[in-house]
């Protein structure tokens, strides 16, 4: 059987949300699309003009609402001095004017978006140059469309605030296990679907993201505490720091002056994940209601309106407040009540069948679950308090999935046996056990072609009444993989920006998760950096520093040297760390202008363990 619980809906007569949306509207881009230098499009935001229709059955009402917000587009006044630029990416981009010019806030996903936000926004306020820019926190939609804003020669004394432990997480999160998390997000996101009321209609975040050219200027400034003050162009701000919260490195900031509230990405108009379907660190709904709380308290008095780096405003300090104690209600109820449960021995999956919100929850548009949701919220809190395991001995060696897969369909009767029950409980309506049943037989045997069209059949039903987003999309392109293989649409994330950013421990760490380590067991060596421009790169206190790298029993090890090493490395390499990103590309170390001491040999031993992940993995068949 399905859930049974009643839905609870808010009342769709209730246009506060349209309202607040359409408020402050100066213009829209037209045509809506954004495209690259080459001529290849990054964004179509008119590609969602179906939306304007009336909800059909293949899209949950309450998620056709939601996109019908998310895909309005534009430039928007926020209050006196403050402006928005909405639906030209998954983000917003929010410019607060200055003495000499205009303070960007989060620059979007892409530089091409960025640049035609910025463009929309000069049309109608003016050429303003970019006098600052604020990154709220380490994820990619509000950083990677910075050279948008300030291109190459035009960023010299133009300072770039984010928190502290900004860029170890922005780029860390993107290298370590960026390329499962990459394949992942094509699914999250619904990329390569048709955008359409049988596809794509959102992500319940926004609209999609942009695919242009990604982008990262490091911080020139960290914001470090609570209460830190900063001028910039004249425009004064007032920071609160929230790390751990929808991201480890975050923060909210008042502007004094315009009685604004920017509220980053810990407060939207929709439950969030405390833990995204691409995947990430499971982050900590406790915290994340307390600095929710913390911002009521801290800022109170002091705003007229509060935004945030997605959706739209909420205008008035008492409708602030209340939006933000539901939000902060949403995430400590969805922490307390899992951790009650899991201490009763519930498990993560049993939790997510009993645990409801409060119907003063249940009927708030903000705290819907097109992002995030109930049920996968609640097993992501499980996990950050107990790990995968359930304490079920029968779980804790089970078969992989594809050999589990062979023995419940051999339990079953066989193929055609498995096929015909699982068909059975599809027609009953029991979509959740017979996509169980349906994998298994796909896992069984990929090449059974009636198992996979049965599958994305009953995908694709599960998809058209998702209220959730990013479930609507998983369900979809999962249907759509099992019809039509595996397509690659996989965001290239690893430019070079991006990898000039990383520090030369994360460099190495980046190597280090693709060596081979049963081709690397019988190996050992020792190889030395002797990095001249010091322990990170150009810019780094200190003078050069020296790395050493062990590759023993499979292992990848890295440390800086102190002093004079006890015994000597089989290679020595003296370079700085242009070069030796360089060397991490495949280019020779000669033609480089590397210094080399000991067995150049070593070196290309090294390389030989490491991998190249395939950007385009099954995910719906074994």
């Amino acid at each position: 059987m399905d859930d049974p619980r009643p839905e609870t809906l808010p009342s769709f007569e209730d246009t506060a949300d349209f309202d607040d949306a359409d408020r402050g509207f100066v213009a829209a881009l037209v045509p809506g699309v954004v495209k690259a230098a080459d001529g290849r499009t990054v964004w179509d935001n008119d590609a969602y003009g179906f939306l304007d229709g009336e909800c059909p059955d293949t899209a949950h009402p309450s998620l056709w609402r939601q996109g019908r917000l998310c895909s309005r587009q534009g430039l928007y006044e926020v209050t006196e001095g403050i402006y928005q630029v909405r639906g030209l990416d998954m983000s917003n981009m929010t410019l607060v004017e200055g003495e000499r010019g205009v303070v960007v806030v989060d620059p979007l996903i892409s530089v091409e978006t960025a640049a035609a936000a910025l463009a929309l926004y000069r049309e109608y306020r003016g050429e303003r140059p970019v006098t600052g820019v604020i990154y709220t926190h380490s994820h990619g939609d509000h950083f990677g469309g910075v050279r948008g804003v300030l291109p190459h020669g035009t960023e010299e004394g133009v300072p770039v605030l984010a928190p502290a432990g900004f860029l170890e997480h922005a780029v860390s999160e993107n290298v370590y296990a960026g390329n499962a998390m990459s394949r992942r997000a094509t699914f999250m996101y619904g990329m390569g679907l048709p955008k359409g009321p049988r596809g794509q209609i959102g992500t319940g975040l926004g609209q999609g993201g942009s695919t242009g050219t990604i982008s990262l200027i490091p911080p020139t400034a960290d914001i470090t505490r609570t209460g830190q003050e900063e001028t910039v162009d004249g425009v004064r701000i007032v920071f609160q720091l929230t790390p751990g919260t929808e991201a480890p490195a975050e923060m909210n900031f008042l502007f004094p002056d315009h009685r604004a509230l920017c509220l980053a990405e810990n407060a939207t108009h929709n439950m969030h994940n405390v833990l995204t379907l691409r995947g990430a660190v499971v982050r900590d709904s406790r915290i994340w209601a307390h600095y929710l709380d913390e911002a009521i308290e801290y800022f109170h008095g002091r705003y007229d309106v509060g935004f945030a780096s997605h959706h739209w405003p909420t205008w008035g300090h008492d409708a602030v407040v209340r939006f933000l104690g539901e939000q902060r209600d949403l995430y400590a109820y969805l922490h307390d009540q899992t951790l009650r449960l899991l201490n009763e021995g519930h498990t993560g999956p049993e939790i997510a069948e009993l645990i409801q919100l409060p119907p003063a929850l249940e009927k708030a548009w903000h705290a819907r679950g097109y992002y995030g949701s109930l049920s996968h919220n609640s097993k992501a809190v499980y996990q950050r308090y107990l790990g995968w395991y359930d304490g079920n001995p029968a779980h804790l060696w089970e078969h992989p999935p594809a050999a589990l897969a062979r023995r419940y369909v051999d339990l079953a009767g066989g193929p055609a046996a498995a096929l015909a029950r699982a068909r059975g409980y599809a027609e009953e309506g029991d979509l959740r056990f017979a996509a169980t049943l349906l994998n298994h037989l796909v896992f069984a045997d990929p090449e059974d072609a009636a198992a996979k069209e049965a599958l994305a059949g009953v995908y694709e039903r599960l998809g058209f009444g998702a209220e959730n987003a990013t479930w609507r999309n998983f369900y979809l392109r999962g249907a759509q993989e099992l019809r039509e293989g595996v397509v690659l649409d996989v965001v290239d994330l690893t430019n070079p920006e991006m990898a000039r950013a990383l520090t030369v421990p994360m460099l190495i760490d980046s190597l280090a998760v693709r060596i081979d380590g049963p081709r690397a067991w019988d190996d050992d060596l020792t190889l030395d950096l002797v990095l001249t421009d010091g322990p990170s790169g150009p810019g780094a206190p200190g003078g050069a520093v020296t790395r050493r790298l062990t590759l023993s029993r499979g292992a990848l090890t890295h440390r800086e040297l102190s002093g004079p090493p006890r015994t000597p490395a089989g290679l020595t390499l003296t370079l700085d760390k242009e070069r030796l990103l360089g060397l991490l590309a495949g280019r020779d170390p000669a033609e480089l202008g590397v210094g080399v001491d000991g067995d150049p040999a070593l070196l290309a031993r090294l390389f030989s363990y490491v991998t190249t992940p395939d950007p385009g993995f099954p995910v719906v068949t074994p």
